[in-house]
């Protein structure tokens, strides 16, 4: 496969997240249940949400939709990354390699526009509850999720397209646990200038506008909660609203560090960490942190088990 510097790979070794033999086993017993855990989470929140006619609301459908996109996320990383640990040899082709990146691409990037109409949603809810059903119609909510999933999936395309351009002949090993861009781009024989900053200006612009929107929407939501005489009202809006923040928290910090602080700088253990977080541990954690604190979730899982 790698005779000579002119011959092409076609096939890469990921090199998972440690090389230590004797932590290959725990560490798939581990992300083994973490990715059970996961899929249970999020797939669990769709069908409660589905199933309980009181959640058919559009902060619920946005949700919902939230914890399928987490679940397309950790299902586009997780499994090969479970057979990484129990089979070092295991390779992954070109194709599967791209593959992997446009899902969990498209389905981050996604997840960014869904956290705006989330926020824009909570937005309308409190500080224009007179015209939430007129604003945030059935129409609207479909327009924002459709427009979500558009521009995920263009977004990831725009990335792999340009992967094509790019020649691999020096070395087939890639030093990270996925197919993501900046591992490529260490391992090209091509210049991945264009590339790169393809990619830094996408993650600038997506990034930023969608979190500043975001933002803009709860600071709104703040003042109007402020505002806000009923403790009851405060409280449940706090709660509902806190909850959002601390998952765009997550979300954001990390992505940031990875695409924008990082660059190019990707043979980092720490840069492997912060991926890990990302792709592994958000999904788990954003169904029980919308989960958890939200009363309406909890009735309604309640009035399943009977």
């Amino acid at each position: 496969m790698m005779e000579g510097n002119q011959t092409q790979v076609t096939e890469f070794v990921l090199t998972g997240i440690t090389d230590r033999a004797e932590l290959q086993a725990p560490l798939f017993l581990v992300f083994f249940f973490i990715y059970v855990t996961t899929m249970v989470g999020n797939l669990g929140l769709i069908f409660l949400i589905w199933k309980d006619p009181h959640l058919h609301t559009p902060m619920y459908l946005f949700l919902g939709n939230l914890a399928f996109a987490d679940a397309c996320s950790s299902s586009s990383v997780t499994p090969k990354m479970l057979i990484k640990f129990l089979d070092k040899k295991d390779m992954i082709s070109l194709g599967e390699c791209f593959s992997q990146f446009y899902f969990f691409c498209s389905s981050a990037s996604a997840e960014c526009f869904l956290l705006v109409a989330m926020a824009y949603d909570r937005y309308v809810a409190i500080c224009n509850p007179l015209l939430y059903l007129v604003v945030m119609s059935n129409r609207i909510c479909v327009q924002f999720i459709s427009v979500s999933y558009l521009i995920g999936l263009l977004h990831a395309l725009l990335h792999v397209g340009l992967l094509f351009r790019l020649t691999f002949c020096s070395s087939n090993i890639i030093d990270h646990f996925y197919c993501d861009v900046l591992p490529l781009y260490a391992i090209s024989c091509t210049d991945p200038f264009i590339n790169s900053l393809v990619i830094f200006t996408f993650a600038i612009f997506i990034q930023a506008s969608t979190f500043m929107s975001i933002i803009v929407s709860y600071i709104c939501v703040l003042f109007a909660i402020l505002k806000t005489k009923s403790k009851k009202g405060r409280s449940r809006a706090f709660s509902t609203c806190s909850a959002h923040l601390v998952s765009v928290s997550l979300f954001y910090g990390t992505l940031f560090v990875i695409y924008v602080l990082s660059g190019s700088d990707t043979d980092n253990y720490q840069s492997k960490m912060y991926s890990l977080f990302y792709t592994v541990i958000i999904p788990l954690l954003n169904p029980f942190i919308y989960s958890l604190r939200n009363k309406e979730v909890v009735c309604a899982l309640k009035k399943l088990k009977k």
